[in-house]
């Protein structure tokens, strides 16, 4: 890094971001998403980008450094609308540039790259986000991969009450096969989970290669659609892969 103080301005680090040349992202090897740190001074949800590699493999190797696994990625010019545009859903307010060099700057993603209002779509359609359990599971998983051996901290038990009360309010997409059911995922250890999805994006990640239909289910009736010997349902399981174990909700028994 050069030892030159250098200064940058908010517009021509937004011009820089919409045409970088190159752009680098640090990504969370827990997540498969961009790392994410919550500013202590602003409270910010923010991403690390570069314009070298070499500086964003520095900050990688910082946060290998306090445990949290960590990697990079190049945002290939083609993506970058659909890259920034994917961080609204995942609660991202801020864009960390160039952090620890000397053209450090905090842009505020809406300064980037504006998005609808829910009351600007078009009447009846209504986008599928969860944006505030989404941001909490990405900072849950980055936290428990940080431990050596599974334990609950009490960090991570925070964590876990607000994903759960994020989770309980939440409307989500599930996947429908032709033949009318859900798919469900085996873990290692035998446990099958159903996949829920927090929003459009998580979703088209698991299609691949899928015929599946996507529907909308608020949290609530979750339980009813469970199919049997079912542990509960995984979140995003391309992306933060949050288990929960929710109880299928029995039919009432009726008489012959």
């Amino acid at each position: 890094m050069s030892d030159k103080h250098t200064t940058v301005t908010k517009q021509e680090t937004l011009a820089a971001l919409r045409s970088p040349g190159e752009l680098y992202v640090v990504m969370s090897v827990a997540t498969k998403l961009p790392f994410v740190c919550c500013d202590e001074e602003t409270f910010d949800d923010k991403v690390f980008l570069y314009y070298r590699m070499e500086d964003a493999k520095e900050r990688a190797q910082e946060l290998l450094n306090q445990k949290y696994p960590a990697a990079v990625a190049k945002v290939e010019e083609k993506q970058l609308l659909a890259f920034y545009t994917s961080l609204y859903t995942m609660g991202i307010n801020c864009l960390s540039v160039n952090y620890g060099t000397d053209t450090q700057i905090e842009i505020q993603l809406a300064d980037l790259v504006k998005r609808k209002t829910p009351e600007e779509l078009p009447e009846g359609k209504k986008v599928i986000e969860n944006s505030a359990l989404h941001l909490t599971a990405i900072y849950f998983m980055q936290e428990a991969r940080r431990q050596e051996a599974p334990q609950m901290t009490e960090k991570l038990k925070e964590l876990q009450e607000e994903l759960l009360a994020h989770y309980n309010k939440g409307t989500f997409l599930i996947g429908i096969g032709e033949d009318g059911k859900a798919p469900i995922l085996q873990q290692k250890d035998g446990t099958i989970y159903q996949p829920v999805f927090t929003d459009i994006l998580e979703f088209q990640k698991f299609l691949r290669g899928k015929k599946l239909r996507s529907l909308v289910i608020p949290a609530e009736k979750i339980p009813e659609i469970l199919a049997p010997n079912v542990s509960g349902v995984v979140v995003n399981p391309l992306g933060v892969n949050v288990q929960l174990k929710i109880a299928r909700k029995k039919k009432p028994e009726t008489d012959a």
